[in-house]
């Protein structure tokens, strides 16, 4: 279920951060991070100090996949929105652009509606940002990543005597 990883340009990596910086205020969130499919975290926003976002990063790519695999079963593409109702922190889960995973925790001080619904706005214009982001890269001569003409062989020469 992982995806191709893609090259992340500065100009598109801010906006990312204001949309999501934006939609953690505007959904009055605890917490909103993007991962991608492999489970790479890109960008939070929030209260992230006390969170292990890295494990919540791949979690959560985990948890689409195996939820990809349910869906299959069913005859489903994909679900697209998951949520998890705990007993102080829910977890609302969203596809955008069938690339990256945009993942909101929110407590009492929200509700699924507002976050629903501000999620809809955000995952629209993230997925704007990620398809400037696919033309880019294609424009750019296609590489899929800056490091691809690097080899084995150059790694360990650079970490040997």
């Amino acid at each position: 279920m992982a995806g191709p990883s893609f090259v992340m340009y500065e100009s598109e990596f801010h906006e990312i951060a204001a949309v999501i910086e934006r939609l953690c205020q505007e959904a009055n969130s605890k917490v909103v991070f993007l991962v991608d499919k492999n489970g790479q975290l890109i960008a939070s926003a929030g209260e992230t100090e006390d969170l292990d976002t890295t494990s919540l990063a791949s979690l959560t790519a985990g948890n689409i996949a195996a939820t990809g695999g349910l869906a299959k079963l069913l005859g489903e593409k994909e679900f697209s929105i998951l949520f998890h109702e705990g007993e102080r922190d829910n977890l609302h889960i969203t596809i955008i652009a069938s690339r990256v995973i945009l993942v909101v925790i929110f407590d009492e001080r929200s509700s699924l509606g507002l976050v629903r619904l501000r999620v809809k706005k955000a995952g629209e214009e993230l997925a704007k940002i990620f398809e400037r982001l696919v033309q880019k890269a294609e424009a750019d001569g296609g590489a899929s990543s800056p490091f691809a003409e690097i080899t084995d062989d150059d790694i360990d020469n650079l970490f040997s005597e």
